[in-house]
This record gives structure tokens, C-alpha cells and sequence, in this order.
């Protein structure tokens, strides 16, 4: 089943305007892509619409990346959306850490167009998908509630047609 991600909104949050215009001669083909330099501007687009992905640098004044990934996953509204860190930390620790704040993803810079493209797409691809099992779970969660009631419903018109069967039959039995 292919997917149609166009139209999905992606803001890349980096303190160097050099690094999001990359961002966007990359990405604004495919996606709708908005930018903010730095953690405190991002937080602030996040509440006026809420991104499908959102790529954050780490190494930013002020609040860093690790600060607004905290900040996200902290709050319901916002911890679903997909985090794709674009640093130039290297280290396998700084992935490490990035990872376990709760980051889908760890891109070292200088970036490649290709693996970002390819990257970004398997993880709005996988975001739709967790949002189809999400809508189909609540949808059969209410078909079986809906079936729990009309089992109960018939289990009640049984009753009482069994009741009136043995009433019919023999009156005592019905009385008892």
C-alpha cells in the first residue's frame, strides 16, 4: 500500500539558517517544511499547528534540542510527533542519549540529501500507519462494545421468554 505523504508538514528547528535552507531545498518538494531557529520559536509554532515530524538540532543557544525533545515527550498533545535529530554530535553517546530521550531517529551532519529524503519518509510512513492501527483499534473497541450490548440485550429477551414458556406449561414452576 503506498502511501500519499504530500502535504504533511515537517518544521526543522536549527540555529543556522544555512542548515534549514538545506533543509528546505531537500524536503520542499515532498513536504510542507517550516523552520524556526531556535528551541523557544519551535515550542511556540508546535502550539499554533502541530508538525508530522519535526528535525532538531541539538547545539542551539538558550534551549537546546535535548531540552525541546524533553519538552515534547513530556506533554500528551505533543509526544507522538516523530523527533529526527540533525547534529553535528557525533558520538555514539550523544545518539545514545538522543535515542533515549525518545528521538525515532539520529542524523549527523553535514547531511546527506538522500538519507534525509529516504529517512523523513520511513518516518511519516510509520506515523501514518501507527495512526491507521490507532483509528482501527478504536473502531473495533466500539463494534465489540456495541455487540457486548446486544448480547446482553438478547440474553435478557431469552430470559424472559423462557420464563414465559414455563409459565405457559405449568403455572407452578412459572410462579416459582
Amino acid at each position: 500500500m503506498k502511501q500519499d505523504l504530500s502535504g504533511l508538514t515537517i518544521l526543522a528547528v536549527d540555529d543556522t539558517p544555512a542548515n534549514i535552507d538545506v533543509v528546505k531545498g531537500v524536503l520542499s518538494e515532498s513536504y510542507f517544511v517550516q523552520a524556526a531557529i531556535n528551541g523557544k520559536m519551535a515550542l511556540k509554532i508546535i502550539e499554533l499547528k502541530k508538525p508530522d515530524l519535526i528535525l532538531l538540532d541539538i547545539m542551539m543557544p538558550e534551549m537546546d534540542g535535548y531540552e525541546v525533545c524533553k519538552a515534547l515527550k513530556a506533554n500528551d498533545e505533543t509526544s507522538d510527533i516523530p523527533i529526527i535529530f540533525l547534529t553535528a554530535k557525533v558520538t555514539e553517546e550523544d545518539e545514545t542519549i538522543g535515542l533515549e530521550m525518545g528521538a525515532v531517529d539520529y542524523i549527523t551532519k553535514p547531511l546527506s540529501p538522500s538519507i534525509l529524503r529516504e529517512r523523513v519518509k520511513t518516518h511519516l510512513e510509520l506515523k501514518i500507519a501507527r495512526e491507521y492501527l490507532k483509528n482501527q483499534n478504536e473502531i473495533l473497541e466500539e463494534k465489540v462494545l456495541k455487540r457486548t450490548q446486544q448480547m446482553e440485550e438478547l440474553q435478557d429477551v431469552t430470559m424472559v421468554a423462557m420464563g414465559s414458556l414455563a409459565e405457559s406449561r405449568d403455572p407452578e414452576t412459572g410462579n416459582h
